[in-house]
Parts: C-alpha cells; structure tokens; sequence
C-alpha cells in the first residue's frame, strides 16, 4: 500500500495552486493520473519520487516512511524504490543500448538484471547499438527497460508514448503492461489518451487544480453508462452526416475510420472532435460519448 497525503505550492502558469493529495494506492495496481495541463499530475510523481519536497504530509511505503514533515524523514531519491520514465528518453548518446543499462546498476548490483530485461522487452538484436541508430520506439523500449534495473517497486510513467505514432504507441502499451504483470510493480502512469488509460488501468484519478475531484475505474469516469457487449473501441467523432431519417457517425479508432448509423437522440450533444466508445448493444454498434 502507497498512501500519499501531502501539500505542496506550485506556481503554474495561472499564478499559485495549493497540490493536496490525499490518495491510498493498493500494491501491484496500475492507475492513471488525468487531467488538464497545470493540474499538478508531474508535480506528484517528482514528489513521490523524492525530486521534489512536499511543504507539508507524509508519502508511506509498505509501513515504510519515504517522507514525513512530523517526524522530518525525507528519503533521498536514491534511498526510494522507484523507476521513472519520461516523454523525452534522456539516453546517454555515447553508450550502447547495453551500457545505458549497464550505467543504472546500483554499486555491487549484479548483471543477471541486465540479461532478464533485454529479454523481455526484447531488445536482443540492439544491445550493441547507440540510440541515435534507434527509433521512437525503440528509444522508449530502452527507457523503459534502464527505470527496471535497480528492481523499482513502484514504475513512474509521465507520457512516455505521447510523441509516438499510433501504431508504436499500441505496441509499448502491451509491453508497459507486461513489464508491469512480469515485474509485480505498482504503476502510475500520466497520460491524456482515453484509449490507452481504458486498456492499461485499474483504477483513474482526475486532478483539477491541484485537487483530486474524481477517482474510479476508466469505465466510471469517463462513461456514464453501464456498458455491456462483445465490443468496446475507443475513437474520436470527425463527421456527422444527416442522411434522410438517420445521421451517419464517422469515428477515427486508432487508425481506422468506421461508420455507425445514429437516431436524433444519439447524435444530440454529439460534435466532431468528441472523444466517444463504440459499443455493442443486440449486435448493433452505438455511441457512447466520453465526459
């Protein structure tokens, strides 16, 4: 169990905001942090993970004190047992993709690591490359693999698939959920794709203004419906088309465009650029929209 509960002001591009996290995060979940730009979302993950002092509160690890104004713990970032994976990959260009794993080992670690997670992110035919050679993708895969070689307990991911294009961006999110089941960490994960938030968590929490004003499964927070079928894609609305006594939906899925057939009910506080979910209901696709 991670329980957070700490203050902290910021000074945002609005003027000061006052993060107050209150937050209890259960061992081996994944949750994602949603919400504007400025909420306080990266704030939280640099506090967590000892980049950044609270003013006040306490951040608890498995009956282990990380920080605690009280009792004046603050644990440096090297003594927390976290791993932190950012936009931008920040690889060292001088080093083979090995070295750059090589180079996170603790002092006395062993490599048996190293060989464990070259193997599962399948980086085999790379290790001997640099990373300007690597792509998007690849680069990521490397990030992902050096914020797991000092075995973290807990896994920080601030957009880490945010630059890429669709097609590389599904594929890491199949390996950020593998490498977070094979690993048993516990994963908090900012991102702003509904589509990627809906596959990969438990558990959703939504920041506004440094306050958390929601929190619950992707299904409770961003539909208000219970859902049911063989179905469920996420896609965004780019046309809506009257067609005699019907309107003609088209939704963007990923990189597909598919069409479905709506009633005047449906399509009424429906506009392009909406993000919605296509599902099934008595094998008839129908629109969802996304709050």
């Amino acid at each position: 169990m991670i329980e957070l509960n700490f203050h902290k002001k910021l000074l945002g591009a609005e003027g000061e905001m006052l993060l107050k996290i209150e937050l209890n995060i259960q061992k081996g979940a994944l949750i994602t942090l949603y919400g504007p730009s400025g909420a306080g979302k990266t704030s939280c993950l640099r506090i967590l993970s000892g980049l950044l002092k609270p003013d006040r509160g306490s951040i608890k690890v498995h009956d282990t004190y990380w920080f605690d104004s009280d009792q004046k713990i603050n644990r440096s970032p090297q003594e927390r047992a976290t791993g932190m994976v950012f936009q931008d990959y920040a690889l060292f260009p001088n080093m083979t993709v090995r070295e750059n794993l090589e180079f996170a080992l603790r002092k006395g670690q062993t490599k048996n690591i190293i060989e464990d997670l070259i193997e599962v992110v399948e980086l085999g035919d790379l290790q001997n490359r640099n990373p300007e050679t690597l792509s998007g993708g690849q680069k990521q895969r490397v990030a992902f693999a050096r914020a797991l070689v000092q075995k973290p307990e807990i896994l920080l991911l601030d957009e880490p698939l945010a630059a890429l294009d669709v097609k590389i961006r599904l594929k890491l999110q199949s390996y950020i959920y593998k490498v977070h089941k094979e690993f048993g960490l516990t994963t908090i994960l900012i991102s702003h794709d509904i589509g990627e938030i809906v596959k990969l968590s438990d558990q959703v929490v939504v920041l506004e203004h440094g306050k958390i004003v929601k929190k619950g499964s992707p299904q409770e927070i961003f539909i208000n419906k219970h859902l049911s079928g063989k179905f469920q894609f996420t896609g965004e609305v780019i046309a809506i088309d009257k067609e005699e006594v019907v309107y003609i939906v088209t939704v963007l899925i990923h990189n597909s465009i598919i069409k479905v057939v709506a009633d005047s009910s449906e399509i009424k506080d429906l506009n392009p650029g909406d993000k919605v979910v296509v599902a099934s209901k008595a094998f008839n696709p129908i629109l969802y929209k996304i709050e």
